[in-house]
């Protein structure tokens, strides 16, 4: 390792991932799109995670404006993409992820499904499918937006059973249409709208839409890569496979394709920066913020050592690595959060970050409770300090 190469110490990572993940007041987007473009995309297996992770980023909002940008300007969508997880990315990032991720999605889909019912002896095949997607995409135009019961009460195609791994000991039968509508929207067909319920529900009812422009997979990679060594940097070829779930062989392609700084990092190793992206980066204003299960800010790298105590790991993500709700200080994880069945936001720190921090975290906690309002949040993916809590 060259001594020439710029410095970025771990201070400087967590200046950086406050201003760039707008997280402190004076980076705060102004809308909704601005807000996930700052991380590249917003996790959205959770669906309360897409609202809390935008608040948390937005000078003003509320939950209804949050709606707006997904259902009604439709500023915001969510794909199945990167790790073969729901994101909800801006439309000007949709056909890039799409082209990068999603569509090598869509084809292994369509390949699982099509052997599921050659297998099933039925004689259906990609005839009977792609008749059954036909006719799912007229009942939406002529219902409107619907949830994939109505659309199965609408389509007696999707209302068909088929049989899995017939003949052995855990053979079973499951319809097709959970599976036909999950196409669909793989391909860009269909797409996600308003809830049955509140915001924090993902009981989604689907409209038919147009499939993204195409774009070359390689192009798309590079863009991504670029968007996501400006967002995450100083980061690692491991961060990035691990981020987008690419091969390695495409990680390598596209970060030759964007042409990353190499830097010194303050532990003795490497990481990739923007090209260019070497300045050092200036302390914002502190800040303090309450963040949501799956997170991008604590999900965004496969090693993320220099915002979280490794000895905090295991209370507050679980085993497979999925953030539970934490607690930010000044760029690090310092304790996490939930929220109790009668609505109180109740957290607990790891250390003791100062007392500064503390009336930082205590107004936070309460804003976020004010912002909730009488909605009720409980991740997913629970984790050991969450449960606690909650008890």
């Amino acid at each position: 390792m060259s001594p020439r190469l710029p410095l970025i110490t771990t201070a400087e990572r967590r200046h950086r991932l406050g201003r760039r993940h707008r997280l402190a007041p004076s980076a705060h987007a102004a809308t909704v799109p601005q807000a996930a473009d700052a991380v590249v995309a917003l996790h959205a297996t959770d669906a309360a995670t897409v609202f809390l992770s935008a608040r948390a980023r937005l000078t003003e909002s509320s939950p209804a404006a949050i709606e707006r940008a997904l259902y009604e300007d439709v500023g915001l969508v969510r794909l199945l993409s990167m790790r073969n997880t729901l994101f909800a990315v801006s439309t000007e990032l949709a056909p890039y992820v799409d082209a990068s991720t999603a569509r090598g999605i869509a084809v292994k889909e369509r390949r699982t499904l099509l052997k599921h019912l050659y297998e099933d002896g039925q004689g259906l095949d990609a005839d009977w499918l792609a008749q059954a997607e036909a006719a799912a995409l007229d009942a939406l135009d002529a219902r409107g937006p619907s949830t994939g019961s109505q659309l199965s009460a609408a389509v007696p195609a999707l209302r068909q059973k088929i049989t899995m791994a017939r003949g052995k000991k855990y053979e079973t039968e499951t319809g097709v249409a959970t599976r036909v509508i999950r196409l669909l929207a793989a391909d860009g067909r269909i797409r996600r709208d308003r809830p049955r319920g509140s915001w924090t529900s993902s009981q989604f009812r689907w409209v038919h839409t147009e499939p993204w422009p195409a774009l070359p997979a390689a192009e798309a990679r590079a863009e991504i890569a670029r968007r996501w060594l400006y967002a995450y940097g100083p980061a690692t070829e491991a961060d990035l496979k691990w981020w987008t779930g690419w091969s390695l062989t495409d990680v390598r392609k596209a970060l030759a394709a964007v042409g990353p700084d190499q830097v010194r990092l303050d532990d003795g190793g490497t990481g990739l920066v923007g090209p260019g992206d070497t300045a050092p980066e200036p302390a914002p204003e502190p800040w303090a913020a309450l963040l949501p299960g799956l997170d991008p800010s604590g999900m965004g790298w496969a090693d993320r050592g220099f915002h979280l105590d490794p000895a905090h790991r295991t209370a507050l993500f679980d085993y497979a690595g999925n953030a539970g709700p934490t607690v930010w200080w000044n760029g690090e994880i310092v304790g996490g959060w939930a929220q109790r069945p009668d609505g109180e936001i109740v957290w607990r720190l790891l250390g003791d970050p100062g007392r500064a921090a503390e009336q930082a975290i205590i107004a936070e906690a309460a804003r976020l409770a004010l912002w909730v309002g009488d909605a009720r949040i409980t991740p997913r993916f629970r984790t050991p300090l969450e449960r606690e809590l909650v008890a």
